[in-house]
């Protein structure tokens, strides 16, 4: 029995890090509770990202009729803050405060950012629809700083949250604990958005303070357990001598080919981000699917993603090269979007749906991959810095593509419409084929910019060989 018993044990915990490779991430220097209770900051950044990208948008345009203009120009606004992700970072790298913290300092100012725009959103948006005595001008000016609180807030928690994880974190632990919080992530956002749906359903104008001011209550509480006891004191230690930021991004863009490891990633994350907006007016559209089928596309899309988190933890933690890694998301991104392409000459709803979810796993791939790059490439001095132009060149990108591909999908269809593009263009589908077809562009351009970074990891590797009993035996020697 006792045997049996252990068989059994034994079993499971093969079984749940073959499954989750993320589930033996704790270590002795992060354990598990610590890490998962650390990674609730990720948890916040999603549901802020639901909020407003998905709930106030629909809220916005549908329930307080504001101008899709107005809602658009808002939701951009988050975008002025993501440049200056890496030197939200630098400043956590050189901060010293009196309580000989770096990172928490930043955390919290980030929280509290997220929490002040929360709090003034839902009725700066009531303004904003005109259904107040109010002046609607002071509804736009409150709108915008509460977008631009929240969006500011969001990028200073996970920049510099995803700095103190790397320094909490040993090396070996590092592709693990990414995907973990990119786990993290996808719940955050995927438990937002049905508890939002679920609280607006019957919409009215209390309700939506009640739920976004509960958003602020819950951000606040949940970045507070995640902080707490996380950062080690060091009040002793000094300051660090003054750097100009100019000069750190120099040192920093010079080592480890920095700069084409970043132009990669805003390369790929803008071939993986256009489509955001168009999978489900093509799939209505195009493919004649009902609106309970396009609305699924969203969770396949975080399945595939879950599932792209999955198979790059597991091969980093084999000892894979991160850059290869992102580079076999990027192919999985072409195969996926050339399935999306030829789904409407197919008339194929398997094949759209099998492209939507290559997608997610190609973005999860390239995601983890350029990330963990980031991580293990950056300096004990400079994480901070490293990882925020991460974010920089990822959320740049990922705004300014998905802004774009409206853009150009009505342009093209303009042009296809009116005959110019050829005869043979002249269809309903050629807009969003062109917009995927440059998508599939951005990322072969991906797989030529991170090709040398990947035969740059190879020659660095070391090619001494040592004989052993080990490896001897490896090679079939007795």
């Amino acid at each position: 029995m006792r045997l049996g018993r252990a068989t059994i044990v034994k079993g499971l915990m093969r079984f749940g890090p073959g499954l989750l490779p993320f589930a033996d991430a704790g270590t002795v220097e992060l354990p598990m509770p610590r890490l998962l209770r650390l990674s609730l900051f990720q948890v916040t950044v999603g549901m802020a990202a639901v909020l407003l990208i998905g709930t106030l948008n629909r809220v916005m345009i549908v329930e307080l009729s504001v101008p899709p203009w107005i809602v658009a120009l808002m939701l951009a606004l988050p975008l002025l803050v993501a440049p200056f992700r890496a030197l939200v970072g630098f400043r956590s790298d050189t901060h010293r405060s009196v309580l000989g913290w770096r990172r928490s300092p930043f955390i919290w100012l980030g929280t509290m950012s997220q929490f002040g725009g929360l709090a003034i959103m839902p009725f700066a948006l009531l303004i904003l629809s005109g259904d107040t005595t109010g002046p609607i001008a002071v509804g736009q000016a409150a709108a915008a700083l509460a977008f631009l609180l929240v969006g500011g807030g969001l990028h200073t928690v996970q920049t510099v949250g995803l700095a103190l994880a790397t320094d909490l974190a040993p090396s070996q632990a590092r592709p693990k604990v990414v995907a973990l919080l990119c786990a993290m992530l996808l719940l955050g956002m995927g438990a937002s958005a049905l508890s939002f749906g679920a609280l607006l359903h019957d919409f009215g104008e209390l309700r939506l303070i009640q739920v976004v001011q509960g958003a602020a209550v819950v951000t606040i509480l949940l970045n507070a357990i995640a902080l707490w006891k996380q950062e080690p004191r060091r009040p002793n230690i000094e300051a660090s001598p003054a750097v100009d930021f100019g000069a750190a991004w120099s040192s920093f863009a010079s080592v480890e080919r920095t700069r084409r490891r970043l132009l990669a990633t805003a390369l790929g994350t803008a071939g993986f981000s256009m489509q955001d907006i168009l999978l489900e007016p093509y799939g209505g559209k195009i493919l004649h699917l009902p609106v309970s089928a396009t609305t699924a596309l969203t969770a396949m899309l975080a399945a595939g993603g879950g599932a792209g988190l999955l198979l790059a933890a597991r091969a980093l933690s084999r000892g894979s090269d991160a850059h290869r890694v992102a580079a076999w998301g990027a192919i999985v991104g072409i195969v996926a979007f050339a399935a999306v392409i030829f789904a409407a000459p197919a008339e194929s709803a398997s094949l759209f749906a099998l492209g939507v979810m290559l997608i997610g796993v190609g973005g999860g791939l390239f995601a983890h991959g350029t990330l963990t790059a980031s991580m293990e490439l950056a300096r004990p001095e400079d994480r901070g810095l490293a990882l925020g132009a991460w974010g920089a060149a990822q959320a740049t990108a990922a705004g300014l593509a998905i802004a774009s591909s409206g853009f150009l999908h009505d342009v093209g269809q303009q042009l296809a419409e009116r005959g110019d593009l050829g005869e043979a263009l002249q269809a309903s589908v050629t807009g969003y084929s062109i917009v995927y077809a440059l998508e599939i562009a951005l990322l072969f351009a991906t797989l030529v910019t991170i090709g040398p970074l990947v035969r740059f990891a190879r020659a660095a590797r070391p090619k001494t060989f040592t004989l052993t009993p080990s490896t001897l035996n490896s090679r079939g020697v007795p």
